[in-house]
């Protein structure tokens, strides 16, 4: 599975991206907000950090004015992977960026259906948003299996599932069961998938014996 980065804040990226965890980066407009920064701007850096794809969102709803900003976003670097909302002029959109050999993130997917439609239109990668699903009394890593069922009888879909919206460890380790291609993680979570009590307290032991032994390795 590979791991994303949700977010928009450069220095934690950078701190995340020298553990060598991060293959991707996604953002969307009110990660954009929190930054507080120009969006071209923050894009450009954050693409110099990462080499992998990292998702800038298109804000129009039009199919026209979403594909000059596809554009747009596109030449920033040849790592941006544009976002785009699932309804007919955002898959639209996808189809032609994707014509163009430009990555396309299709986003805001709430159902297999959507999904669907999203791998029959080329997207690089569908974002089914699991917690926002939980949120609303369904059951997130059923759609993810769902999806997942359906790209599995067609082959040629080259569609990668990029499960979004993980609110806990546990989305990560159920969307990695079911075979998502992707998990894209808020830091705070990426960086919980570290901690384990059993594993601090394991370390805390042996430092402990250690010291008592008086030595030092340097």
């Amino acid at each position: 599975m590979k791991f994303f980065v949700d977010t928009a804040d450069v220095a934690e990226i950078k701190d995340l991206a020298a553990s060598g965890l991060l293959d991707g980066v996604t953002t969307n407009p009110s990660l954009i907000m929190k930054a507080d920064r120009p969006m071209l701007e923050v894009i450009k850096e954050i693409c110099a950090v990462v080499p992998g794809p990292v998702s800038a969102e298109t804000v129009a709803t039009d199919h026209k004015t979403m594909l000059e900003e596809g554009r747009k976003l596109a030449k920033i670097a040849k790592n941006v992977a544009v976002k785009v909302p699932l309804t007919p002029d955002g898959l639209k959109t996808c189809k032609a960026l994707r014509s163009e050999g430009i990555m396309v993130n299709v986003t805001l997917c709430f159902s297999a259906a959507q999904a669907l439609l999203a791998a029959k239109a080329d997207a690089t990668f569908i974002s089914p948003f699991i917690g926002r699903i939980d949120d609303n009394g369904h059951d997130g890593m059923g759609l993810i299996a769902e999806i997942m069922t359906i790209y599995r009888q067609y082959p040629h879909f080259k569609t990668e599932v990029l499960a979004a919206s993980i609110r806990h460890s546990q989305h990560v380790i159920q969307a990695a069961k079911l075979g998502a291609h992707v998990a894209t993680l808020p830091p705070n979570v990426l960086r919980g998938l570290f901690k384990h009590v059993l594993t601090d307290n394991g370390l805390k032991a042996f430092l402990d014996d250690w010291k008592k032994t008086g030595q030092s390795i340097l």
